[in-house]
């Protein structure tokens, strides 16, 4: 049976766990032979008596195993090809191996042990890698992030199967039943390196340095071109929300697809301790995580929410195009740096930018570029205390938060290289936040900007069969193509094209 809000105090082990939910299930606890945490959350509504809150299931008989059912198909006239190996296409690669399709991925970037060497060179030396970067490459661009695992997605089934099968790669058992699951960038490579691996163990194929640069209809068949040419009759298109040259191509090629709105913005660094004062009423807790936030504020000019917060992490570089400045946030799985991190965005559209197509991504590579020149070049980032960008002066950055980002910042008025509306928005957003969660935006906070790539700029049009509206034999997938948001979602998205490929005879 399962059983919710089991609240006690911080430090009860999994025994007292078990020992209270049998008396609260009315089991004799040395009859109990199942028992298994669904979920663990914190309860921090009362500041300084912070308990936790948990779910589970618990038995007198065996709990029966669960698992996602995948047909074993075998192969077929043609393999499947799958574009891009970040969350979506790892699964729908993973997916159809255990199927037996031997899917063969096709990836524009590098190995992840490779792929750090060229990520490493520009955060130490600003010295930027076409091919090996943190915005594309194995792992896609999550695999330089906090790896947070959380997601809305009601589909419990495909969920677990992404956790698990995460966790029999090497990520903490934790993150199937905590509410709020991190993997963190150090122990996401590792796992990404091993689901790689049980691919290939399963007869699929990993190419690297295979950028897509054709896709054609002939003969009832796709040819895919990537230096070589492949044949397959199903295409899994999981690009990733940088590949701004396959879009063009995909558009050329007769693709349907619209400009989707998207989010830009700044982000904000505080004091982890600050963060932990306003959650938790304590600065810091041995039995407490780093805690996180999430904001949202409505305000005149616009909504104002928070992404990717980043507990004890780091504000990183993740640029792929030259003269252009890009963040992120980025977090260990100990989540233990002394600064807290997220951005700030806020929502634009076809009024901010046109109704071009590729409007949108000319918008975001305007504010790129304009932080590029603001840094001084090299991917030295903007940068400017909380209180000097709501007076709208440049200021220094001597304070108490001392910024993270690599190579370097330099100190501008942000308010310059952003539109006016979204400048506005932000003030307010900001003001807003630090009356609701005093600590969030100290005068001595820091925004460093800009962030611009935290979803797809389009969408590559899709029917309720997961097919291409224009080309049926092509499976759009993944945020690349508008149709995730995060790590969890594009996996799961990878997962469900992979079965509607299995299940439809392609």
């Amino acid at each position: 049976m399962e059983l919710h809000d089991i609240v006690l105090p911080l430090g009860a082990t999994r025994e007292e766990v078990k020992r209270v939910a049998a008396k609260k299930a009315h089991l004799e606890l040395s009859k109990v032979r199942a028992f298994r945490i669904l979920r663990e959350s914190l309860d921090a509504r009362r500041k300084g008596e912070i308990r936790k809150v948990y779910s589970v299931e618990i038995d007198e008989a065996p709990l029966a195993k669960k698992s996602l059912e995948i047909p074993e198909v075998g192969e077929r006239a043609f393999r499947p090809v799958v574009v891009g190996f970040g969350p979506a296409g790892m699964f729908a690669a993973y997916v159809m191996a255990k199927a037996g399709l031997r899917p063969i991925v096709l990836e524009r970037g590098l190995p992840i042990e490779e792929r750090k060497k060229g990520v490493d060179a520009l955060w130490e030396k600003g010295i930027l890698s076409p091919d090996a970067n943190a915005a594309y490459g194995e792992g896609g661009a999550g695999a330089f992030s906090d790896g947070k695992l959380n997601s809305g997605i009601k589909d419990k089934e495909l969920v677990s199967f992404v956790l698990s099968s995460f966790i029999e790669c090497g990520a903490p058992e934790e993150i199937a039943y905590l509410n709020k699951p991190h993997i963190g960038t150090d122990k996401l490579r590792t796992v990404v390196r091993a689901l790689r691996e049980k691919v290939i163990a399963l007869g699929g194929e990993v190419i690297f340095s295979a950028k897509v640069t054709d896709i054609e209809e002939k003969g009832g068949a796709l040819r895919v071109t990537a230096e070589k040419e492949y044949v397959t009759d199903a295409l899994v298109l999981a690009i990733g929300h940088s590949a701004r040259d396959t879009y063009k191509m995909l558009f050329a090629r007769g693709f349907s697809m619209e400009s989707k709105p998207f989010a830009v913005g700044l982000r904000i660094e505080q004091l982890q301790e600050d963060i932990n004062q306003a959650m938790y009423g304590v600065r810091a807790h041995p039995l407490l995580p780093a805690a996180d936030y999430k904001v949202v504020e409505h305000t005149k000019a616009g909504g104002v929410y928070s992404f990717c917060m980043c507990p004890g992490g780091h504000v990183v570089c993740a640029s792929d195009e030259e003269g252009g400045v890009v963040t992120n946030g980025m977090s260990y799985h100990a989540r233990d740096g002394k600064n807290a991190n997220a951005a700030l965005l806020v929502g634009v559209d076809e009024k901010d930018y046109g109704e071009d197509i590729f409007d949108g991504v000319r918008y975001q590579r305007a504010l790129e570029e304009a932080a590029y020149l603001a840094g001084g070049g090299g991917f030295k980032a903007p940068c400017q205390r909380v209180e000097d960008f709501l007076r709208g002066r440049k200021g220094t950055l001597s304070g108490s938060v001392e910024p993270t980002y690599k190579p370097s910042v330099t100190p501008v008025d942000l308010g310059e290289i952003l539109s006016g509306r979204v400048t506005e928005a932000l003030k307010l957003g900001v003001t807003a936040f630090e009356k609701r969660m005093p600590g969030f935006a100290g005068p001595d906070a820091l925004l460093t900007g800009v962030e611009t790539r935290s979803s797809s700029p389009i969408r590559v049009l899709r029917g309720d069969d997961m097919k291409s509206l224009s080309h049926p034999s092509v499976y759009p997938c993944g945020e690349g193509c508008g149709y995730a948001g995060g790590i969890m979602s594009a996996a799961v998205d990878g997962v469900k094209v992979a079965l509607t490929i299995i299940k439809g005879g392609k």
